[in-house]
């Protein structure tokens, strides 16, 4: 994803719609991605994008001179998500046992490849023993994670975006790098025996 020039987030904030255009085309699909791995239901994610970009909207003037704008979009994302699953919650819509993840609620942890014949061998499985790994991160580490891998954050963005002090930060990523190489060590050891 690029960044938008401030120029154009300049125009955006004076009410220009094309402005704003540009910058919803530039982070449509990292911030729908990004809700997807949160929420991990295709349809909520649509609907959380939708409300993401109508709060960048109505909030654009809040933008601070010298904040990033990929980094302000995807905390907005972050608490329509939070939100998105506070009321999954208490419709009582989410599973309750989270030690088993049916095969759809690990979609969005899927990793995209490129076809090869090790791939199309050993995808599947990857795939999965990963999903079910970032599937047993607590909400927050998961959160913190993905936006620093998955999406290119600077762990102040984070800090900034998640209300914690730098050090909790990087404890966090940190502590959930260590966590997914304990879940996959399994994996691996198979994987690499002959």
């Amino acid at each position: 994803m690029s960044e938008v020039s401030p120029d154009v987030v300049a125009r955006a904030q004076s009410g220009d719609a094309e402005a704003f255009r540009v910058i919803f085309v530039a982070h449509q699909q990292p911030v729908r991605r990004f809700l997807h791995d949160l929420l991990r239901d295709g349809a909520a994610a649509d609907e959380a994008a939708q409300e993401t970009f109508v709060r960048a909207h109505q909030r654009l003037a809040t933008l601070r001179e010298g904040e990033r704008l990929s980094a302000w979009i995807f905390g907005i994302a972050r608490m329509v998500a939070l939100e998105h699953a506070r009321k999954r919650r208490r419709d009582g819509r989410m599973s309750s046992d989270r030690g088993t993840a049916r095969d759809d609620e690990l979609a969005p942890y899927r990793i995209d490849r490129a076809p090869s014949p090790e791939a199309a061998l050993l995808g599947a499985e990857a795939d999965r023993a990963l999903a079910l790994a970032l599937g047993q991160l607590s909400e927050d580490r998961r959160t913190a994670l993905l936006l620093r891998i998955d999406h290119g954050l600077e762990y102040s963005e984070i800090a900034a975006e998640m209300g914690w002090p730098l050090q909790k930060v990087k404890n966090e990523i940190h502590r959930a790098r260590l966590q997914l190489r304990e879940q996959l060590a399994g994996f691996l050891r198979a994987e690499g025996s002959p």
